[in-house]
């Protein structure tokens, strides 16, 4: 794998290193693993994909390589299209009473006749370590973080202050409003204190909104949304959004057109994406230690 400066060549100042980010997260994991195992504790993370959708298969095998880094036990349940919501919801309630498995993740999206609000809502809070449970939503949007919370959005938070960016007073623009990044997101800002504008495919005139960011959040899976012209001079945008074409992954900022204007930038690939997958494992271990 190419690492940020060979990706980004020219570019290293201006660039969020999210690999480095997640090698020190997953470093800080595995040492704190390691000691619950010598106590007698192995910190295990269920997975379900339901279908053969490409881009799905690639995160879950991501997400078990990264626990083999770190020393989790990982547990793979593939199941196939035609899987019932009864049968999901029967497999999530096993893993739920299951008390050798401390992280339950299934992966988005799922095949349209099954309600993933409902799936959500099945994996027990103590074993949500996406973070996206209504109990562990609504401590969040109280102000409450200590717990298990969407990993995207954390993982900007520790990327923000990884880099020592102030989010105080700053005016924070979120393009997009999904339950997963763009609401949870806004929240993590507000929590800090920032002045915050919430964009989505109904905003009339985005770039007047996004030419006010101070730190510009991108989530909406619309390939190259955010122009050059759109960004702030010296802004810090994060590219959140993913589009799958012919095997090659596109983000929805214009990377080689706001690389020039931004103060920093999240590219993708190699930006938050990996941090994503090494707070999933920190959260894992965090359930692991809550069972101690």
């Amino acid at each position: 794998m190419q690492d940020i400066s060979e990706l980004y060549k020219g570019y290293e100042d201006k660039v969020i290193d999210g690999r480095r980010i997640a090698s020190e997260i997953e470093g800080e994991v595995k040492e704190k693993v390691s000691v619950l195992k010598d106590e007698g504790v192995e910190p295990a993370l269920a997975t379900i994909l339901v279908g053969e959708h490409p881009p799905s298969k690639l995160y879950v095998k991501l997400k078990h390589w990264a626990c083999k880094r770190v020393g989790i036990r990982s547990i793979d349940h593939k199941l196939p299209e035609d899987t019932s919501e009864g049968e999901l919801l029967s497999l999530i309630a096993e893993l739920n009473e299951d008390d050798e498995v401390d992280g339950i993740l299934v992966q988005m999206p799922l095949p349209r006749h099954i309600d993933p609000l409902k799936v959500m809502r099945a994996v027990s809070p103590a074993k949500d370590v996406d973070g996206f449970h209504p109990s562990n939503m609504g401590r969040l949007m109280q102000g409450d973080e200590s717990g298990l919370v969407p990993c995207t959005p954390k993982g900007i938070m520790i990327a923000l202050e990884r880099y020592g960016i102030e989010v105080q007073g700053r005016h924070a623009v979120v393009v997009g409003h999904s339950n997963i990044v763009g609401k949870p997101t806004a929240a993590m800002l507000l929590n800090r204190n920032a002045t915050l504008s919430v964009c989505h495919v109904y905003t009339h005139d985005l770039s007047h909104h996004t030419r006010q960011a101070d730190i510009l959040v991108v989530a909406t899976g619309v390939k190259g949304l955010i122009r050059g012209d759109m960004v702030k001079k010296g802004a810090v945008v994060f590219d959140v959004g993913i589009t799958w074409i012919e095997d090659r992954v596109y983000g929805d900022v214009e990377f080689s057109e706001v690389v020039d204007v931004a103060g920093l930038i999240s590219p993708v690939p190699g930006g938050v994406g990996p941090i994503t997958i090494a707070v999933l494992m920190s959260h894992t271990l965090k359930a692991a230690l809550s069972r101690k």
